[in-house]
């Protein structure tokens, strides 16, 4: 069962939130998107932001072989490719990722991130952060905010207007 847990207009809202906080930083901005989810809200908020006059360097990151869950998805995960145009060398860079949870995507991200060289920081930005962490990793950056069912997933819906549901596994 999908439950709509924030419609359309929440997310809007957190989007516009979490684009004011990008902005009050007064630097340059540099997104990474984690694919897929993530790379959606990296987009908008690229969108926001230069809307408003501010400058945004993207890349997106596809973490399929970085995570260390790989025998549990199956022998074919399916990947797409990585795609960072910028030197992330010495950058403040703004990570992005639709739906914090376990932190175990994001702790695959960094690993790849640090492959293509060293960052003065990291910033971690999310549409919704969800209770449930397994690892020390807290959003720096959060639209939302949520608890949800142990057996259910959070997830980003983009056909038409953006909402987020609360999905239950099946039984």
């Amino acid at each position: 069962m999908n439950n709509t847990i924030f419609d359309s207009e929440t997310v809007d809202l957190a989007l516009k939130g979490m684009t004011d906080l990008l902005l009050q930083t007064n630097e340059e901005v540099y997104m990474i998107g984690i694919q897929q989810g993530g790379a959606r809200v990296a987009d908008a908020l690229q969108q926001r932001l230069e809307s408003r006059g501010c400058h945004v360097e993207r890349g997106n990151l596809d973490i399929s072989f970085y995570r260390d869950d790989l025998d549990a998805i199956g022998p074919n995960p399916e990947v797409r490719p990585s795609h960072l145009p910028f030197n992330v060398s010495g950058k403040g860079i703004w990570l992005v990722d639709d739906v914090l949870y376990t932190g175990r995507t994001i702790r695959a991200a960094l690993g790849e991130i640090f492959d293509y060289g060293r960052p003065a920081r990291i910033r971690l930005a999310v549409l919704v952060d969800r209770a449930g962490r397994e690892l020390p990793i807290a959003a720096d950056c959060a639209g939302l905010f949520c608890e949800a069912s142990v057996n259910g997933s959070v997830k980003l819906v983009t056909d038409g207007d953006w909402r987020i549901e609360q999905r239950e596994a099946a039984i």
